[in-house]
Protein backbone atom coordinates (compact mmCIF):
# COMPACT_ATOMS: atom_id res chain seq x y z
CA UNK A 1 0.00 0.00 0.00
CA UNK A 2 0.97 3.77 -0.62
CA UNK A 3 1.62 6.35 1.45
CA UNK A 4 -0.78 8.14 -0.47
CA UNK A 5 -3.51 5.11 0.35
CA UNK A 6 -2.51 4.91 3.82
CA UNK A 7 -3.41 9.02 3.94
CA UNK A 8 -6.22 7.82 2.21
CA UNK A 9 -7.34 5.34 4.63
CA UNK A 10 -5.90 7.87 7.71
CA UNK A 11 -8.86 10.51 6.32
CA UNK A 12 -11.33 7.91 7.46
CA UNK A 13 -10.59 7.15 10.53
CA UNK A 14 -10.00 11.21 11.26
CA UNK A 15 -13.40 11.79 10.13
CA UNK A 16 -14.39 8.60 12.06
CA UNK A 17 -12.86 10.44 15.14
CA UNK A 18 -14.60 13.38 14.67
CA UNK A 19 -11.37 15.48 14.32
CA UNK A 20 -12.48 16.57 10.35
CA UNK A 21 -14.34 19.77 9.24
CA UNK A 22 -15.52 19.51 5.72
CA UNK A 23 -17.29 22.19 3.57
CA UNK A 24 -15.77 25.75 2.26
CA UNK A 25 -17.66 27.47 5.01
CA UNK A 26 -16.67 25.24 7.93
CA UNK A 27 -13.03 25.17 7.05
CA UNK A 28 -12.86 28.69 6.05
CA UNK A 29 -14.25 29.25 9.83
CA UNK A 30 -11.85 26.41 11.15
CA UNK A 31 -9.15 28.09 9.59
CA UNK A 32 -9.98 31.63 11.17
CA UNK A 33 -10.30 30.47 14.58
CA UNK A 34 -6.82 28.52 14.59
CA UNK A 35 -8.73 25.32 15.03
CA UNK A 36 -7.86 23.49 11.47
CA UNK A 37 -4.14 22.11 12.19
CA UNK A 38 -3.78 20.87 8.25
CA UNK A 39 -6.08 22.03 5.14
CA UNK A 40 -6.88 19.36 2.63
CA UNK A 41 -7.73 21.18 -0.93
CA UNK A 42 -8.65 19.00 -3.76
CA UNK A 43 -6.19 19.35 -7.07
CA UNK A 44 -9.25 19.90 -8.92
CA UNK A 45 -10.78 22.51 -7.17
CA UNK A 46 -11.97 25.54 -8.99
CA UNK A 47 -9.26 28.72 -10.00
CA UNK A 48 -11.13 31.01 -7.15
CA UNK A 49 -11.69 28.65 -4.28
CA UNK A 50 -7.81 27.52 -4.89
CA UNK A 51 -6.80 31.18 -4.56
CA UNK A 52 -9.41 31.85 -1.57
CA UNK A 53 -7.58 28.66 0.49
CA UNK A 54 -4.28 29.43 -0.68
CA UNK A 55 -4.07 33.04 0.54
CA UNK A 56 -6.78 32.15 3.84
CA UNK A 57 -4.01 29.11 4.87
CA UNK A 58 -1.07 31.15 4.30
CA UNK A 59 -2.34 34.88 6.19
CA UNK A 60 -3.26 32.18 9.09
CA UNK A 61 0.00 29.89 8.97
CA UNK A 62 -1.73 26.68 8.52
CA UNK A 63 -0.35 23.65 6.49
CA UNK A 64 -2.00 23.19 3.06
CA UNK A 65 -1.66 20.47 1.13
CA UNK A 66 -3.11 20.43 -2.53
CA UNK A 67 -2.22 16.42 -3.40
CA UNK A 68 -5.41 14.78 -3.77
CA UNK A 69 -8.59 14.75 -6.26
CA UNK A 70 -11.89 16.00 -5.48
CA UNK A 71 -12.57 12.14 -5.78
CA UNK A 72 -9.80 10.96 -3.76
CA UNK A 73 -10.93 13.30 -0.76
CA UNK A 74 -14.63 12.44 -1.46
CA UNK A 75 -14.19 8.80 -1.24
CA UNK A 76 -11.96 8.76 1.88
CA UNK A 77 -14.62 10.59 3.85
CA UNK A 78 -17.63 9.02 2.68
CA UNK A 79 -19.32 12.43 1.29
CA UNK A 80 -18.58 14.98 -1.43
CA UNK A 81 -16.09 17.91 -0.27
CA UNK A 82 -13.41 19.59 -2.22
CA UNK A 83 -11.57 20.69 1.06
CA UNK A 84 -11.24 19.45 4.26
CA UNK A 85 -9.65 20.51 7.45
CA UNK A 86 -8.15 18.20 10.31
CA UNK A 87 -8.16 19.83 14.05
CA UNK A 88 -6.06 17.08 15.74
CA UNK A 89 -2.59 17.75 16.14
CA UNK A 90 -1.32 14.01 16.30
CA UNK A 91 -3.45 13.01 13.16
CA UNK A 92 -1.94 15.89 11.34
CA UNK A 93 2.26 14.70 12.37
CA UNK A 94 0.92 11.36 11.10
CA UNK A 95 -0.22 12.84 7.48
CA UNK A 96 2.25 15.18 6.99
CA UNK A 97 5.10 12.03 7.45
CA UNK A 98 2.95 10.38 4.89
CA UNK A 99 2.48 12.86 2.09
CA UNK A 100 6.31 14.05 2.36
Amino acid sequence: MTNAEQALQLLGLVRRAGKLVTGESFVLAAVRDSSAKLVLLASDTGKSSQKQFRDKTTSYNVPLNESFTKDQLSTAIGSARTVIAITDPGFVRKMQQLLQ
